[in-house]
């Protein structure tokens, strides 16, 4: 009978024994304690894992057929809560797909299909449509292809309105008022004309001019207004294209049916500018901000070295070797792997895919994936995960059973939270929903009152596209996007990166906040922390340390380096050679060999050994009770102790640990002061985060928890309540994906900033804190340009509706108002 799955995470519990007093299973005792604490909690596990695993959407009974498989794409052109229903409508009506989920936060759609029936190309046709472009998420082409089409668009509309409006102000508006640059000849000139067939022509061409900036540049408008109408969900692109093209339909039968016209044209071009570059604007902003980004890297690997002459079975052909790392190489594709095959990994280079060691002896840093800041030292027979880091030596690694990467795993984790991690309904859109229907009411009223009071059906009209007009949101419509552009703009100045324009508004009212603690409260780099030997045994310690390539050694080396005010520089560690130290103390080594649990070498004719006490008994030499008791002890407060002796003899221990990351204190405890719970999360040992359990402003500390474990953690909390995650690993993306909202430091890996909302490039810690402030300044910026929006209706509308404002002055009042917000928008949300 196999093993059952984790009670948590669903993770293989296989040579395991870790169960709860209820009999539960769990993979490792962070997912036990995770569970016992917040087990309790009313949160359906199951329909999270089926959420995750495509296996259901909002319907109870939906399931995904077997042999179906999950594609996930890039859609460009989703912007709010109506698109990802449209884009889960046109996905799940193509044939061969079970279901489809969107998310305009992180433009991604999951789709869930038969792969004999249709294939990635086919679904990206099928979604591509209506101004949306769909596209493989790594396919960086039509990404900059999308980016520069939205930039062409709108460079077209801009200069096509200059043309339109620059006609009306030199022609048309003259002919409205007694211009004082012209005299009476030329105002008469110009009515003429406008009353003759060439003023017909006229009205054509701006109309032609008029038609390529609606339907060209205001294509995105239209098309989230053919949505908004579709889905039933009024927004804001339906309020705009309400106005715009009101303007635009009466002014093109005015040309066509009545003589010497009004036509309002300029309306429609002024509508459409303005409300595309406040978006193109907050967009330019975000696009520029994500540059900061591009020295992030990427840890995923796409090839691999195999050992020629050895079978999928591990079996010798063709006279090749089986065993060992000798052998000829070859460079394969990791697609083109399978269960058995070799694989040779030299030291600094990635794990390509899970397995098992099978020769060799290296130290492997798992924490990519893991969150693990130490090293582990592998031998044959040990399991090796995909993704993790041969530090020193090197190992052949047996392809495991299924040939993937843990790494792989977690990014399609990954990709499954963010395609599940709908959007909010922006602020506008919710009070969209109740102005749309109001002002087409108005509107109608309005025309509907003329003709009863016996006007004509032209003043009618006027009086009912003036209402629209009036009531055209252009200020409500950029309400947000500068609101939120300017949140971008001065975060970017704090070296802030924000990745969607949803992430303010999500961020307000957070309820918890969880930190990752490798990379993230720490600075993820092994530093000596205590030296209890003396100059001279550091010295020797240093010199032999300098010829290894693990962390720890590195840290020891250094240490003795800065003392010594040199530096030090990655050396290969070569056994058993003869060769002066790297930082020119001019001490020889010789005979250094690298063991599971330290190392060894003769300094200047001294015989040193540096590492676990157990190396110490393996070689016979004397080991004192007070050197085992201080290694005991550094070890129990999550530090990593090092032996150090000399001629036969342990003398003292080098307690090396992970740097705190400055500011870490001050950060937590303004959090939690602000009403803010604090919980950190982590996948390294439980003792290594004893500080902060016993902090104050921590109410909580889960360790050991896996990646898949961390990710089912933040679901339970937010179970709660409003959720931020900080990390800064790839073992955090999920959990970073996962979470209301995800910060990462930019110092990190690429996977976790693609699976964050936002980044913080410098890896300040404190900007964490920034960016609550700047969540809640933009929150009142927003609240504030909405009211004044709604001020200017308040009293726009009325006027509209007896007949005192006309189309034109609508206009100009719509023009003032959006100016109005733009300066407001403008300003600094915070004071430095």
């Amino acid at each position: 009978m196999s093993a059952p799955d984790c009670t948590l995470c669903e993770l293989p519990t296989a040579g395991v024994d870790v169960v709860d007093d209820e009999g539960n299973a769990f993979c490792c005792t962070g997912c036990r304690d995770v569970y016992e604490s917040l087990g309790d909690v009313d949160v359906d596990a199951e329909a999270v894992r089926e959420r995750r695993q495509g296996e259901g959407d909002d319907s109870a009974d939906a399931q995904v057929p077997a042999g179906h498989e999950a594609t996930f794409l890039e859609v460009d052109g989703m912007h709010c809560a109506t698109c990802e229903a449209f884009i889960e409508t046109v996905a799940t009506r193509t044939e061969g797909v079970s279901a489809a989920s969107a998310s305009y936060v992180t433009d991604t759609v999951r789709i869930d299909h038969d792969p004999d029936a249709v294939s990635p190309d086919d679904l990206s046709e099928a979604v591509s449509g209506l101004g949306y472009s769909a596209y493989d998420r790594d396919d960086a082409f039509s990404r900059r292809q999308a980016n520069n089409m939205a930039t062409a668009r709108l460079a077209a509309g801009v200069m096509v309105g200059m043309a339109v409006m620059l006609q009306y102000i030199v022609i048309i508006y003259p002919t409205y008022f007694a211009f004082p640059f012209y005299n009476e000849r030329t105002l008469e000139y110009l009515n003429q004309a406008m009353s003759s067939t060439s003023g017909t022509y006229f009205f054509i061409v701006i109309g032609v001019l008029t038609t390529l900036v609606l339907f060209v540049t205001g294509k995105p408008i239209l098309r989230g207004a053919y949505v908004s109408a579709r889905t039933r969900s009024p927004n804001m692109d339906l309020l705009v294209a309400i106005a715009a093209l009101s303007a635009y339909v009466y002014s093109t039968l005015a040309v066509i049916f009545v003589e010497s016209p009004s036509i309002y044209y300029d309306v429609t071009v002024a509508i459409i500018v303005i409300v595309t570059v406040g978006n193109h604007y907050e967009d330019s902003i975000k696009r520029r901000a994500t540059e900061l980004l591009s020295d992030l890297t990427a840890v995923q690997v796409d090839s691999a070295r195999r050992i020629v002459g050895v079978d999928a079975a591990g079996a010798e052909r063709n006279g090749g070797e089986a065993e060992g790392n000798g052998g000829e190489t070859e460079e394969v594709a990791i697609e083109d792997l399978a269960p058995g095959d070799r694989l040779l990994v030299r030291a600094g280079e990635r794990v390509p895919v899970d397995g098992e060691a099978v020769a060799g002896d290296a130290a492997v840093d798992e924490s990519v994936v893991t969150g693990e800041s130490m090293p582990v030292r592998k031998a044959p027979g040990d399991a090796v995960v995909g993704g993790s880091v041969v530090a020193d030596g090197s190992l052949t690694v047996e392809v495991g059973p299924d040939a993937t990467s843990s790494l792989d795993r977690v990014a399609e984790l990954v990709w499954d939270l963010q395609s599940g991690n709908h959007g909010v309904q922006k602020l506008a859109d919710r009070l969209a929903t109740v102005f749309v229907p109001v002002v087409l009411a108005v509107a109608l009223l309005a025309a509907g009152a003329n003709l009863a009071l016996g006007n004509g059906v032209t003043e009618a009209m006027l009086v009912g596209l003036t209402v629209l007009i009036v009531s055209c949101p252009c200020a409500l419509g950029l309400a947000t996007p500068l609101a939120v552009a300017a949140g971008i703009r001065d975060a970017l100045e704090r070296s802030i990166v924000i990745f969607d324009d949803t992430v303010f508004e999500r961020l307000r009212g957070a309820d918890t906040v969880v930190f990752d603690k490798t990379g993230t409260l720490t600075t993820g780099e092994m530093r000596v922390v205590s030296a209890d030997v003396d100059d001279d045994l550091l010295r020797l310690a240093a010199a032999v340390e300098e010829r290894s390539a693990h962390p720890v050694g590195r840290a020891i080396a250094a240490a003795r380096a800065v003392a010594d005010g040199g530096t030090v520089e990655a050396t290969e560690a070569v056994d058993g050679s003869d060769a002066a130290s790297p930082s020119g103390d001019a001490l020889a080594v010789s005979d250094f060999e690298s063991h599971a649990r330290g190392v060894s070498g003769v300094v200047d004719g001294v015989p040193v050994v540096v590492g676990h006490p157990d190396l110490f008994d393996e070689r016979g030499w004397t080991v004192p009770e007070s050197v085992r008791e201080a290694v005991a002890a550094a070890r129990d407060v999550g530090r990593v102790p090092v032996a150090v002796g000399r001629d036969g003899a342990a003398e003292g221990v080098v307690v090396v640990g992970d740097e705190l990351r400055e500011g870490w204190d001050e950060t937590v405890t303004e959090l939690a002061d602000s009403g803010v719970e604090v919980v950190v999360l982590t996948g390294d040992d439980e003792r290594a985060a004893t500080v902060f359990a016993e902090h104050d402003a921590v109410s909580s500390v889960f360790a050991g928890v896996p990646p898949e474990g961390k990710a089912e953690t933040v679901e339970r909390l937010k179970a709660r309540g409003r959720t931020v995650m900080v990390g800064d690993g790839t073992n955090d993306a999920p959990a970073l994906a996962a979470a209301d909202l995800g910060v990462a430091l930019g110092g990190g890996t690429a996977m976790a900033a693609d699976a964050a909302d936002v980044a913080i490039v410098d890896d300040d810690l404190g900007s964490v804190a920034t960016v609550f402030e700047l969540s809640r300044a933009a929150g009142r910026r927003v609240k504030g340009n909405i009211g004044w929006a709604f001020c200017y209706n308040a009293v726009a509308i009325p006027l509209a509706v007896t007949g005192l404002l006309n189309p034109l002055f609508a206009a100009v009042a719509m023009g003032a108002s959006s100016l109005l917000v733009v300066t407001n928008s403008s300003r600094a949300l915070l004071d430095d």
